[in-house]
């Protein structure tokens, strides 16, 4: 992810327009109000595979970073496998920004 994405990310976080963690991600997407969901390369094929089928039934976009400690680092944690973004707007400039 380029350095405009990751500050943009970490501007949704401070924003508290972000979801970090598998189990709060799902609930996110399930509820229809995550509307863009990032998931890291490094991901477990078990967390992988849940949060693409979620994402898929819901039709929630699902874009990819790199690994845990850059999608991490972006929020200002330390390490995120994956994170939903509940606002519009910064959904929209962040899947732009990751295609």
């Amino acid at each position: 992810m380029n350095q405009k994405g990751l500050s943009l990310l970490g501007l949704a976080a401070r924003a508290r327009k972000l979801i970090s963690g598998e189990e709060l991600v799902v609930k996110e997407v399930q509820q229809k109000r995550a509307k863009l969901v990032i998931l890291s390369k490094d991901a477990s094929t078990l967390t992988a595979k849940k949060i693409t089928d979620k994402t898929t039934f819901y039709k929630v976009p699902l874009c990819f970073v790199e690994n845990r400690y850059e999608l991490g680092h972006a929020i200002g944690k330390d390490a995120r496998v994956v994170v939903a973004i509940t606002d519009q707007g910064f959904a929209s400039k962040l899947q732009t920004l990751l295609e």
